[in-house]
């Protein structure tokens, strides 16, 4: 930030606007000639104030609302087991899953079976966050058909490859995974390292690759053979187009939240990328407090801009929306699944908040659909609260953008419900279907450890429609829990 154009500025601003008329008479401020405001969108899209104040209208409409389940009929996945420290064994928690998906976003189909990877592990630990494999055969679609193939690392895998990074990783969170043209199974993940600040680690996360190896012991059973090809992608770089972990945090300022994680893969035009959730860089609309004063991120027009930048200015939340700077990022990755080049995010989310997670993105009748889940309880939008979940989504006739709100807005789901309820979902992951406008919706369901019984699990998938700039909440289309594909014809 620039902290003398900031001084300069603001007393340029004290000396003409406060303007008395008269003695007793109220005070009326003369227009701003010469303040902070500018307007600078660094050639990237932007979720903006203006779109956030106007979703709130939309909350409510059925097009836009996760389905209601009927929580007696909700299960844990039979197979969501494991043995804890103690050698009991206990029923996990299963939270972020996605499928095994083919390179137009599909899911794939290895060997008659549809596979998913999630975070799982023990309720009452929640440092226990580590990726497991399930699996089923195609066309089965019960919660009780999803088999548990185990952990796909081994705790020594990380020391095995002669990497940075991976020697220091404390967790695995969240990915995607892809069959490639070679018949093999490749994922992405996000390598998280400890909170140390003492040893100068800040919980760094990096987005990491492997190969997963599979063998099929019988008809009934896949099992992990173990990993291959396993190396660290990329982890920031220098802060110019993404944030670091040591920009956020090295100068002691632990109130930040930084973000480098989820990395979805995707090709196009015979390329590889890595879409992800990241923070805006140095040289693309970095946090600080002049960002309240860019027009840019606000929308809307002059009006709208001048009265919420004064309420911001004077909201509780001013702190946390000078530090919210959440982005999509994209990276390009060579053929043998290593980083090639940063690229401009796709969008930002400055002001408004921190975290857009999860991003989901596929191409459908020649255009890009890019999908992010985000929570009120990370957000500064008055009229937003803690219990508000979103799925927000963006079109884009290119790769790179620019991106258009869905539905004017960016509203694709909402859901306003207390985290303690069971039918409580979140990581909402529209997965597309072939030669469909309706894509299926999966999401986990129970948040992890609140409830003895009721563990996190998958939560009923649902349809969502879409056509063009707009999607819709399928009337009376909610599936099993945890289904990933669905037949037309049926």
């Amino acid at each position: 930030m620039n902290f003398k154009r900031l001084t300069k500025q603001a007393a340029a601003v004290a000396f003409s606007t406060a303007v008395m008329v008269g003695a007793g008479a109220p005070q009326i401020f003369a227009q701003q000639k010469d303040t902070m405001d500018h307007k600078e969108s660094y050639g990237i899209s932007h979720i903006t104030r203006s779109d956030m104040k106007e979703m709130i209208k939309q909350h409510g409409d059925e097009r836009y609302t996760v389905p209601q389940f009927d929580p007696s009929t909700i299960k844990n996945i039979p197979s969501a087991k494991k043995y804890d420290e103690s050698g009991n064994l206990i029923d996990m928690d299963v939270w972020d899953t996605w499928p095994l998906q083919n390179a137009d976003g599909t899911v794939a189909e290895y060997k008659g079976y549809h596979i998913v990877f999630g975070l799982a592990g023990d309720p009452k630990n929640g440092s226990d966050t580590f990726i497991y494999m399930f699996y089923k055969k195609t066309g089965d679609n019960s919660i009780n058909a999803w088999k548990n193939a185990g952990r796909v690392f081994d705790d020594n895998d990380k020391y095995v490859p002669n990497d940075p990074y991976l020697k220091h990783q404390s967790e695995e969170w969240s990915g995607s995974a892809t069959f490639t043209s070679d018949g093999e199974v490749r994922l992405f993940y996000t390598n998280r390292e400890a909170w140390n600040p003492d040893q100068g680690r800040f919980g760094k996360q990096t987005l990491t690759t492997a190969q997963v190896n599979l063998s099929q012991p019988d008809g009934d059973t896949l099992k992990v053979e173990g990993v291959e090809d396993f190396k660290s992608i990329y982890e920031g770089g220098d802060s110019k187009v993404y944030q670091s972990v040591d920009k956020a945090f090295g100068q002691g300022n632990y109130a930040d939240n930084h973000t480098l994680r989820d990395p979805h893969y995707i090709e196009e035009n015979g390329r590889k990328y890595l879409v992800f959730e990241a923070n805006t860089g140095t040289e693309y609309g970095y946090q600080g407090e002049e960002s309240l004063y860019n027009r840019a991120y606000y929308g809307g027009n002059t009006p709208f801009f001048q009265a919420e930048k004064t309420a911001l200015l004077q909201s509780p939340k001013k702190d946390l929306a000078a530090i919210s700077n959440g982005a999509l990022g994209i990276i390009e990755i060579n053929d043998d699944f290593t980083f090639k080049k940063e690229m401009k995010p796709l969008i930002a989310s400055n002001t408004v908040t921190d975290e857009i997670e999860r991003p989901n993105i596929f191409k459908k009748d020649g255009k890009w659909y890019l999908f992010t889940s985000s929570r009120g309880s990370k957000m500064t939008i008055d009229g937003i609260d803690n219990e508000d979940i979103y799925l927000l989504g963006y079109v884009s006739d290119s790769l790179t953008g620019p991106y258009k709100p869905l539905n004017k807005t960016g509203i694709v789901l909402h859901q306003d419900l207390d985290p303690r309820d069971i039918t409580w979902t979140y990581a909402h992951f529209a997965i597309p279907q072939k030669d469909s406008d309706n894509v299926v919706v999966t999401s986990y369901m129970t948040n992890r450890g609140f409830f003895e019984d009721h563990k996190s699990t998958f939560a009923p998938s649902f349809l969502l429609n879409i056509k063009g700039p707009k999607t819709s909440v399928v009337e009376d289309g909610i599936l099993e829990q945890g289904q990933i594909t669905i037949d037309e014809n049926k």
